[in-house]
């Protein structure tokens, strides 16, 4: 039977912060656990190392991965501000550790690393990337091809810096490169969801003009003169939500007679092109696709997580949110962390803030922002 473990430091001294979720985390699941997971936040990039290195040494897991954060999660706690280390750990049964690397030829790029074991059947992936070097989106496409059958999910890491400033920990050595990640055993991990927060405003529309992520055509009008029609229609509410951040679902399934919440994968207007009357989003789009516009406020979060998380039935769970959320967000602390730590009925919690959270929508694993995707 899974046992799991989780807690979380907020002390500055590291050595201190280290002692503190190790031992919480033997106490809850005893030494040399299947898996352990950290999360790093506040702390130099060789104090990440020394850190690392230290849990391993200390706790002994099957196989430990762990990435830095502009923000670590530990039970009920999001602790942005200031220093933190966050430690969750399992008896799970056998995990594979991963190692993901970009090799570049004349030919392309392309990812090295993945185990046979990712083709063998339902499996979950942690993944946790580096967001300047590793190409997380399309990765996940390719794998919604190449393994059909395996849910990603996790996040890309935060830490603030350019290149090279983010860690990730691989069984006590750490990369600046790529991605890491853990391939679960058979069984473990198969409920993953996404909330990504946002709410449908205005009519369903078919695609008629695309290239790439330029949409010039909806319903066979300039896609620009929608939008402008869309916010012409809206109430004061709705129009202070759309100046803040304009966003578009696509939806998971045009076989959908009536679209609501949850049936689109989000993604952001990215730019406008006003002499082409076109939209630009985050994402590229098909002719036939039905788009709707969507608009994101904390009131509509909250709603959109309580909802995913009614589902949940779980001992324990890994949470990755965007660093977009949290306080700027919810205008309070914590929100996220609380609501998952309630539906896994007080059990332990830990995750981090991510520059990009992975998860499934409609059983294909996408790169998400603004979202929650939650490993139960």
């Amino acid at each position: 039977m899974a046992t799991f473990g989780a807690a979380i430091s907020e002390h500055p001294n590291a050595a201190h912060a280290v002692g503190e979720v190790v031992g919480g985390v033997v106490e809850a699941v005893g030494a040399a656990p299947d898996l352990a997971v950290l999360f790093v936040s506040g702390h130099e990039a060789g104090v990440v190392e020394e850190i690392g290195a230290a849990v391993q040494a200390l706790l002994s897991p099957g196989v430990l991965i762990g990435a830095t954060a502009v923000a670590a999660i530990g039970r009920e706690i999001e602790a942005e501000e200031g220093p933190a280390v966050s430690l969750w750990a399992g008896r799970v049964g056998p995990v594979e550790p991963v190692r993901l690397e970009v090799v570049r030829s004349p030919e392309g790029a392309a990812v090295v690393g993945m185990p046979d074991a990712a083709a063998s059947g339902p499996r979950t992936l942690i993944l946790l990337a580096d967001p300047m070097t590793f190409p997380t989106d399309a990765f996940a496409r390719a794998g919604n091809a190449q393994y059909p059958s395996l849910t990603i999910t996790g996040g890309v890491a935060s830490g603030l810096g350019g290149p090279g400033a983010n860690r990730l920990l691989l069984d006590g050595a750490a990369h600046t490169d790529g991605a890491i990640g853990a391939l679960l055993p058979p069984g473990l991990g198969e409920f993953t969801v996404v909330s990504q927060g946002c709410r449908p405003i205005g009519t369903p529309l078919i695609v008629t003009e695309a290239e790439g992520n330029l949409v010039r055509g909806l319903g066979s009008r300039p896609a620009l003169e929608r939008l402008k029609g869309l916010y012409d229609d809206a109430d004061e509410a709705e129009r202070e939500l759309l100046s803040r951040g304009i966003h578009v679902g696509l939806a998971v399934d045009e076989r959908t007679e009536s679209f609501r919440r949850g049936d689109f994968l989000v993604r952001g207007v990215v730019g406008i092109e006003a002499d082409a009357g076109a939209i630009r989003i985050g994402d590229h789009v098909d002719v036939g696709t039905t788009l709707q516009f969507q608009i994101r406020d904390a009131a509509t979060a909250r709603e959109d997580l309580a909802e995913v998380l009614a589902a949940a039935d779980a001992d324990s769970a890994l949470l990755f949110t965007c660093n977009g959320r949290g306080r700027r967000l919810f205008g309070d602390a914590d929100h996220d962390a609380r609501a998952v730590v309630a539906a896994v009925h007080g059990g332990p919690v830990a995750g981090m803030f991510c520059a990009g959270e992975i998860g499934p929508i409609a059983g294909r694993n996408h790169v998400h922002g603004f979202s929650a995707s939650i490993l139960f």
